[in-house]
Parts: C-alpha cells; structure tokens; sequence
C-alpha cells in the first residue's frame, strides 16, 4: 500500500499552492496516472513521493507518505547529468541486482525492450544514446531491481511504437502499484485504472485535485457531464434569482413610494406599511441566505489557446520544400552506419513522420535536415530539438528569450500570448531553467510562430504536453499552413496530423503503410 496523507506543497518562489491537502491511497493492482497541465505540479509530487529531499530546492512540502513494506523504482523525465557522463556498462554495474542476473534472464530482458543483450555491456556514454534508448536503459535497470512501486515519469518519452505496446503489456500486467505521467493518450487510456487530476484554477490563484478510480476515458466523459449538469443547474437558479430579484425590487420600491407619500394625519396606514416594510426587509434576508446555497458555476482549467502561423506562413502546392539525399548516414559517435541511400522528396504543406526503432538514427536524421533546410533562403525553417536545451537560454526568463527588440510593445504581445498558454505573471519572470518540460516546449513553439516560419522541423513535438494539451497541439500543427517534417512514436499525432510516414531503416527511408501503429484512427 502506497498512501498519502494531507499533503500540501507550495512553490518557493512565487508562493503559488500547488497541492492542498492531497490525500490518497493506491494499492496493489492500481495503475495511476496523474494529468493535468504543464507547470501544475505533476512531476513534483512524484519526486516528493520517491525521496521528499528531491524538491527542496524550489518547493516546500508538509504531509505524511507511507511506503513501509514497499520498494520505490523513480523513472526521472530527464537522465540525472552525473548518470550521463558514465558508460552504459557502469550505468548497469551501478545496480546490485545485475550481478544477480543470468545470462538468460538479461537476454530476455533486452529482447522485451527490442535491444541486443550485448546493449548491456556497451561503452557507449549515457548522454549520448538516443532519447528512447536512455528510457529504454533506465526502465531495464529499475525492473532490475524488482520493485513493488513503479513512479514513472513520462515512460514513453520518445520510445519507439513497438516497445510502446509491450509497455502497456508490461503495466496491464503488473500485479504491484503503478504511478505515471504520460503525454501519451493511447497508452493512458490502454493502461490506466485510477486518475489524479492536479488541477489549477481561477488564474492559477487556486489548486483543486481529484481522484477517480474508473479508466481515463470513462473519467474525461463523466467530468464533462458533471460539468454539464452543475453548468445548467447553476445558470438556471440564476435566471429564476434575476425574475424574482425584479419582483422584489418593485415590491420594495412600491412600499417605499408609499412611506414617503403618506401623510402624517393618517397614522394608522403608516403603521401598516412600517410592518409590511420589515416583512420586505425580512424576505430580502430571507432571500440572501438561499443565495449561499446557490450551486456554484463550475470553474474548469481552461485548455492552452494558440495558432502556430498565419497565411504567410503558407507555402504552395508545387514548391519544392526538401529534395534530401543522403548516401551514409552515421552515428555522431562512434561513427557506426546507421542507414544508407535514404531519399526524401517533399513539396508544399506537407505534414510528414519519420518513424522507426530507437537508436535507428533518426534525431541524427533531422539534424542533418535541419542543417540544409536552415541554410535556405527561399524559405523560412525553424527547428525543434529533442533536448529544448540545445536552443534555450536557462538563465534567461520567457519573455526575455522571446524578445527581438526590447520594445514595450513587443514585450507586451509577448505577455499576452504566453499568457494564452497558461504562464502566470510570475511564470513569465522565472528562468527558463525552472520550467516544465512542457512549458519549455510552448516557448518554443512560440518561438517558431512569432519567427513566421513556413517550415518546422520537429523532434517529438508533442513529447511533453499534457494529455489535456495534446488535443490543442494536435490541432494546432493540423492547421499550421507551412510543411512540417517531424519524428514521433505518439500514436495519435501520427494518426490525426501526419499526411505521410515513413520508417528509417538500414535500407533507407520506407513508406509506413499505417501497420503497426496502432490507437486512435480519427483525424
């Protein structure tokens, strides 16, 4: 049993509540996934829940967790530096437990990952390996050490489709507690049995959290109605209130007309309209007491508004946007051949997917892309890494690195449209260093919409985004007017947004027929 008790935690900086008096009982079988927005305070509640010490430097924290009886695994969303600087062989070594085992054990244990056995042994650094391969060595090493507890945070960042599924195999059936963030809808609703929603409403002013032990789409529909229905019972005893707030202030008004025209030598109907004025003043009491009653208008967080690009981001039918031919590609170290006598031809607004196992080359891919299409000057590219470092300024704060020309006006547009994505005021002044990963990822993308690229170049774009954001992400790169050539495993970006796909393999780049990948069909 993994239990929580009246937790709250609040962010040192701004002074901003992130949880209030959590409370919450997870026990075995349960698969738990926490939604709610970048920036709300997911992450930090997982690492409070692995070791509390993990988020002094920023957050304060007082409650109780009980996790006697159980062993604790923690999947970081990013690989700890000191662990990246070491050898995938130390990385291992590191673990007392892969002593323990045998050669049959660790084969299998590669093969269920799509990864050789001699992965295990590789002096190849940590930091270099690829995004899913560093998830991939990561999860291998925890299920090393045979846990009871499971906090995962983001397990599917950047790990190809086919480990994907074995994935939501390896979560259906753990017998023990389960604790994850994903931006992956398709795995959430495929695995999860109990929702946690962090929520932070009325201008991020005030935290609200929910638990429902039912399956993600089942709880997505049921708070929709909830809201529904306390939306209409709320508006209704409104418009009841306004008719007889209108009838009482022409009762009152008639009663006062009548006090003040009476004249002195008529005490006796003097009387009677003093009674009948305090019976008013009573029924208007009366009346504020049942407006306290009143069913409150529900307060919802609202979804991140944006629009990457306008009509001059758009780029015609027949423009050639990439002619791309590569004879050898290699990895960055080591220099093993990754793929050879891969071709690419796009033109227009074409939205395409490069998929494929992880470690197949496929960042180093883009990279090389990127280096042509950024050079060009009949067009305007704009790239998105996987690692948001590689292009952000950590010290400097979101409007700073937004802005081009110093100018109030730009600075204010700039505040106004980070406000659209959910940045509070404070947010705004904190360096980029103490951002979400989804919060580094929208400014980003707003660099590249202020920018007026008419093409990106995408690394997991939607690798971060909550699953309540990805409907809006999705969307947002649906419409984008320019081209757009991006690498993904996220199913349903796939699916809704991706005109074409194509898998990198040692022969090349091949069209994907759409076999094997698997979830939401609906664009």
């Amino acid at each position: 049993m993994l239990q929580i008790r009246n937790l709250n935690i609040t962010h040192k900086k701004d002074l901003r509540v992130i949880l209030q008096d959590f409370s919450c009982v997870l026990n075995a079988g349960d698969k738990a996934v926490i939604i709610g927005e970048e920036g709300n305070g997911k992450s930090t509640l997982l690492k409070w829940l692995y070791e509390p010490s993990l988020i002094e430097a920023y957050a304060e924290a007082e409650g109780e967790r009980v996790v006697s009886g159980e062993r604790l695994a923690y999947l970081p969303q990013e690989l700890p530096r000191e662990q990246a600087a070491r050898t995938v062989c130390e990385y291992f070594m590191e673990e007392p437990c892969f002593y323990e085992k045998t050669p049959k054990e660790l084969g299998k244990l590669a093969r269920d990952f799509h990864l050789s056995p001699e992965f295990f042994y590789g002096e190849q650094l940590m930091g270099t390996l690829s995004g899913g391969e560093k998830v991939k060595a990561q999860l291998m090493r925890l299920l090393m050490g045979e846990p009871t507890v499971l906090l995962l945070d983001e397990p599917s960042n950047d790990i190809d489709v086919e480990t994907l599924e074995w994935m939501e195999g390896l979560l259906n059936s753990w017998e023990h507690i389960v604790l994850f963030i994903s931006h992956d809808e398709t795995l959430i609703e495929n695995t999860a049995n109990v929702v946690i929603h962090m929520e932070q409403i009325c201008r991020k002013a005030q935290s609200r959290y929910t638990v429902a032990r039912m399956p993600y789409q089942r709880y997505l529909e049921e708070r929709r109605n909830r809201f529904d229905r306390q939306e209409q019972q709320a508006l209704s005893e409104r418009r009841e209130k306004q008719i007889r707030d209108e009838k009482f202030r022409r009762i009152y008004q008639s009663v006062d007309f009548a006090q003040a025209s009476i004249s002195r030598q008529n005490p006796g109907k003097a009387r009677l309209l003093k009674k009948k004025m305090h019976a008013v003043k009573s029924m208007e009491k009366r009346f504020q007491r049942e407006d306290q009653g009143m069913t409150e208008i529900p307060q919802e967080e609202s979804a991140i508004y944006f629009k990457l690009g306008d009509k001059s981001a758009s780029i015609p039918s027949g423009k050639g946007v990439i002619n791309f031919s590569l004879e050898r590609l290699y990895a960055p170290e080591g220099g093993r051949l990754l793929s050879e006598n891969i071709r690419l031809l796009i033109r227009g607004p074409e939205k395409v997917c490069i998929i494929g196992n992880n470690g197949a080359g496929k960042t180093t891919l883009l990279k090389r892309m990127a280096e042509e299409l950024l050079a060009r000057e009949d067009i305007h590219a704009e790239y998105m890494p996987q690692d948001y470092e590689d292009l952000l300024e950590l010290d400097m704060t979101p409007v700073d690195f937004l802005d081009t020309s110093g100018e109030k006006e730009e600075r204010t547009r700039i505040r106004t449209y980070l406000g659209s994505l959910k940045y509070t005021a404070d947010e705004m002044e904190h360096p980029i260093a103490c951002l979400s990963g989804g919060q580094k990822a929208k400014v980003l993308l707003l660099k590249m919409s202020l920018s007026g690229a008419n093409v990106l170049l995408l690394d997991e774009p939607t690798r971060n985004f909550s699953p309540l954001s990805g409907p809006v992400i999705r969307r947002m790169l649906t419409e984008f007017p320019g081209a757009i050539i991006s690498i993904s495993h996220d199913r349903r970006y796939i699916r809704q947004v991706c005109h074409k796909v194509y898998r990198l393999t040692e022969g090349g780049l091949i069209p994907e027929n759409g076999e094997g990948i698997t979830g939401d069909s609906d664009r």
